[in-house]
C-alpha cells in the first residue's frame, strides 16, 4: 500500500475524504425539502415557537417538529425549551448566508426560478424599486418614511434602524397615522415576500407616493447596516421613519 511523504496511506486518505464529504452531505440533506427552506426564511427573521413555525408554513405541529429536527440534527438551528414550548433560531449567520448563497445559485441556474417570480409578482415591475444604499443614504438625509410591514414580532426582534413597525394587516386602517407629505419605503422578510408589494399597492391606491426596498430585513442586517432591536425609536407611525 502506497504511503505519501506525509505518512498518511492512500486507504487513510480515502477514509477521510469519505467521512469528510459525508459531513457535507448532512447540510444537503437536511436543505433537501421545500419546507425546510421555508422554516428557514422564517428563521432568519427571528426565534419562533414550533406552533408559530408550523402556521407560517401550513403544516401541521408534528410535521413541522419532524423538519425543524432535520435541521437541528445537520445544526443548521439551535432549539431552547420554555415550559412546555420548544422554541427554534437558526444556528449562525453562516446559515443564514448559506440560505442567501442557495438563492442566488438557483435564481442564476434555473430559468424556471424566473419563471415563478414573473408569474406570481407579475405587479412588481410596475413599482418603484428601492436599493439598500439608497435607503441608508435617503434616510441619513431624512426624507423618507421607512415602514416595516411584517408582523410586530419581527419587528421588536430586529428591524431597519428608523423603520417605523406597521403591520399590513394594519395599515388600511391607520393610514392617517403616517406622516402627510413624504416619500414611503415599504420593507418585509425577503425579495419573495409580497408583504411590501402588498403595503406599496394599498399606499398608492391612497393617493401615497411609495416604493419597496428590494431585499428584506434579514439581508440588510447580513450586509452590516444599521439596524435595531425592540420597540423604541421609530416604532410609531407618528414619528418620522429618519
Amino acid at each position: 500500500m502506497r504511503t505519501s511523504p506525509s505518512g498518511t496511506t492512500d486507504l487513510e486518505k480515502r477514509e477521510f475524504k469519505d467521512r469528510l464529504y459525508a459531513e457535507f452531505a448532512r447540510v444537503g440533506r437536511a436543505l433537501a425539502s421545500p419546507h425546510r427552506l421555508e422554516l428557514l426564511d422564517v428563521l432568519a427573521q427571528g426565534e419562533r415557537s414550533v406552533e408559530e413555525l408550523a402556521s407560517e408554513a401550513a403544516l401541521s405541529i408534528a410535521n413541522a417538529s419532524q423538519h425543524l429536527r432535520a435541521l437541528h440534527q445537520a445544526h443548521l438551528v439551535e432549539m431552547r425549551r420554555e415550559g412546555s414550548r420548544v422554541y427554534y433560531r437558526l444556528g449562525s449567520p453562516e446559515v443564514f448566508a448559506l440560505w442567501q448563497s442557495l438563492q442566488s445559485t438557483a435564481e442564476a441556474r434555473l430559468a424556471e426560478i424566473d419563471r415563478v417570480t414573473t408569474t406570481f409578482l407579475s405587479r412588481r415591475e410596475e413599482m418603484e424599486a428601492v436599493g439598500p444604499e439608497e435607503l441608508r443614504r435617503r434616510l441619513e438625509d431624512d426624507d423618507i418614511t421607512v415602514l416595516d410591514v411584517r408582523p410586530a414580532l419581527e419587528y421588536r426582534q430586529g428591524h431597519i434602524a428608523g423603520a417605523i413597525s406597521l403591520p399590513l394587516e394594519e395599515l388600511e386602517t391607520r393610514l392617517a397615522e403616517l406622516p402627510p407629505g413624504r416619500q414611503i419605503v415599504a420593507y418585509c422578510r425577503g425579495p419573495y415576500c409580497v408583504y411590501a408589494d402588498e403595503a406599496v399597492e394599498t399606499l398608492s391606491r391612497h393617493g401615497r407616493s411609495a416604493s419597496r426596498l428590494v431585499i428584506g430585513y434579514p439581508d440588510w442586517a447580513a450586509s452590516g447596516l444599521p439596524i435595531a432591536v425592540g420597540v423604541g425609536g421609530g416604532s410609531s407611525p407618528s414619528r418620522s421613519g429618519a
